[in-house]
């Protein structure tokens, strides 16, 4: 399934700096937990950064760039 997550520009420097949770990342990817982490671990999804010593989250550019990178599905 490919999201379309919209592109970052550079007038909205501070969407480029947010910070996304995985209950976001899973509604906004379509993708769910496992699926992200094998992804991760597999190298084929953005790696999350830590945030506390329990919590994690992705860019959300780093999100936008793997998103426009994947391949469309032409029904």
């Amino acid at each position: 399934m490919h999201t379309y997550l919209p592109p970052t520009t550079e007038s909205n420097h501070s969407d480029s700096l947010t910070i996304l949770r995985l209950p976001a990342v899973t509604r906004l990817t379509g993708l769910c937990r496992s699926t992200i982490y094998r992804l991760v671990a597999e190298d084929k999804f953005p790696s999350p950064v830590k945030l506390s010593s329990r919590a994690i989250g992705w860019h959300r550019s780093d999100l936008e760039r793997w998103s426009a990178a994947r391949p469309t599905a032409n029904h």
